[in-house]
């Protein structure tokens, strides 16, 4: 039966605290250039997202009027896309499947008024600070 070799153990059987600090300022480096480009990216599917789901309320609230004849009121709101408000007989809803349909990938709800400003209905995020300025609103469909 063969042993195993025997290796003697040298003052370079591991790295030194220097190697160590070099590395992790390599990796924080990497770091710190990688992160802006990450967010940045973020950001514009945040943009993205909110066109989508503006997109979705939108063919929602087209259903809503085929079947009811009307658009919901600025008082019913969205919600009248997910829950059948007074007076809708003719509601086959609910439109949305998701209960927070209604609000913007940064968890501002999004605006809806009927009629609108300009057009039938006005709908829109207030985009990721949440100002509330209709009148340049971030993402807009209209």
């Amino acid at each position: 039966m063969k042993s195993r070799p025997y290796y003697k153990r040298t003052a370079e059987a591991g790295y030194t605290l220097m190697e160590l600090l070099v590395v992790l300022a390599i990796l924080g480096l990497l770091a710190a250039i990688a992160t802006p480009m990450v967010l940045r990216y973020l950001d514009s599917a945040k943009v993205s997202t909110a066109k989508t789901e503006l997109s979705n309320l939108e063919g929602a609230l087209d259903l809503f009027k085929y079947d009811v004849g009307r658009y919901p009121t600025t008082q019913e709101g969205l919600a009248a896309l997910t829950a059948a408000p007074a007076g809708a007989d003719n509601w086959n809803g609910p439109y949305v499947k998701k209960t927070n349909a209604a609000q913007d990938p940064w968890g501002h709800p999004y605006q809806y008024r009927a009629p609108g400003q300009h057009g039938e209905y006005d709908l829109y995020s207030l985009g990721p600070k949440g100002n509330d300025d209709a009148a340049k609103p971030a993402i807009a469909s209209w």
